[in-house]
């Protein structure tokens, strides 16, 4: 945020904490949340790197019923849908926050 933005609320008398919750982080926290939104995202996508460091997780058990049952199409399906409906799960309400933060 600019200088202008602390002169501003200052000199409509409001306090330091004032200025600094109704005025700074209202618009830092609107600039920050597209990018905060994408590296969580990122991270929940990186999940499926675990696997290559042998900890189990979705990537590893789907590899474990296709040695199993050997219908490799359908258990990826299923993995690649769990993995947007998380994906989805996540973006959803960051995409409701910045909309709200829009509009203020």
């Amino acid at each position: 945020m600019s200088r202008t933005q602390w002169e501003a609320s200052l000199s409509l008398g409001f306090s330091l904490s004032q200025t600094l919750f109704l005025v700074i982080l209202p618009q830092a926290f609107r600039l920050a949340l597209p990018a905060f939104s994408n590296q969580l995202i990122a991270l929940l996508k990186d999940t499926s790197l675990v696997s290559a460091i042998a900890l189990a997780d979705l990537t590893m058990r789907a590899q474990a019923v296709v040695a199993e049952t050997f219908l490799a199409f359908e258990v990826w399906l299923i993995a690649a849908l769990f993995y947007l409906m998380l994906s989805l799960f996540i973006s959803l309400p960051f995409l409701m926050l910045e909309k709200y933060w829009k509009w203020r």
